[in-house]
């Protein structure tokens, strides 16, 4: 199934979700685990129906989902065929529905709480230094390039966070940095108080989506916003 572009998961308007990073999240709130646990087997039942299922975390009043295919196909430039974890169209489909669920189960969404961290490693030598990495973080040789077509770390079972090689250019300073993904309604917010708490935004040229923040060492993180399907207008 065709991987979906910005555009077409934000025209989709799932109101409970956000994209962030490769997928779509969702946190539900609970009153107890029993809430939960019966919310997660509704949720369970109508994976089965589609033959598709999301990652599931239930914790002390929450419950938190992530949707993505692991068999996306993304076409490069040249048309070549590669499969990626991404959002597809089951993913677009089940979210809807589980948001109906929460509505019968009388879940309220808290989607401006979701958030996703990733690594970052700037490098020139990513397919050589790739294989440590994936031993390192993951135990597992194949864990380089899952789901995409870099040499990006990524552990099938998300026991860890995915690690991803940029390009170095010039020796940096800091090889190592963190993105952290957010919903779109928080993102002023974070910005605001890193920067009220002594950190300086460095460049902010990809605004809104990408700003990149330094605390009084210098080290860098990147604030990472998507769109938002629940505030895109309608046309």
């Amino acid at each position: 199934m065709d991987m979906l572009n910005g555009e077409e998961i934000a025209e989709a308007r799932l109101t409970d979700w956000r994209k962030l990073a490769q997928g779509l999240h969702a946190r539900y709130l609970v009153d107890d685990f029993g809430t939960g646990a019966r919310f997660v087997t509704a949720v369970g039942e109508a994976g089965d129906a589609l033959g598709h299922h999301p990652s599931v975390s239930i914790g002390k009043g929450y419950v938190d989902l992530k949707m993505v295919s692991a068999d996306a196909i993304y076409r490069d430039d040249e048309g070549t065929e590669h499969v990626v974890e991404w959002v597809t169209q089951q993913d677009v489909d089940l979210a809807r529905r589980i948001s109906e669920i929460a509505a019968d189960h009388e879940v309220d969404a808290d989607p401006a709480s979701v958030s996703v961290i990733e690594l970052g490693l700037d490098t020139a030598h990513s397919a050589t230094i790739a294989p440590v990495w994936a031993a390192l973080l993951t135990g597992n040789a194949e864990a380089q390039g899952h789901g995409s077509p870099s040499d990006e770390i990524r552990d099938a079972t998300g026991r860890v966070p995915n690690l991803w090689f940029g390009d170095a250019g010039e020796t940096p300073s800091q090889r190592f940095h963190i993105e952290i993904y957010v919903a779109p309604e928080v993102a002023e917010q974070r910005i605001a108080a890193a920067v009220s708490a002594g950190g300086t935004v460095v460049d902010d040229t990809g605004a809104p989506s990408l700003t990149v923040i330094a605390d009084q060492d210098g080290n860098t993180g990147v604030l990472c916003v998507a769109e938002s399907p629940a505030t895109r207008a309608t046309s």
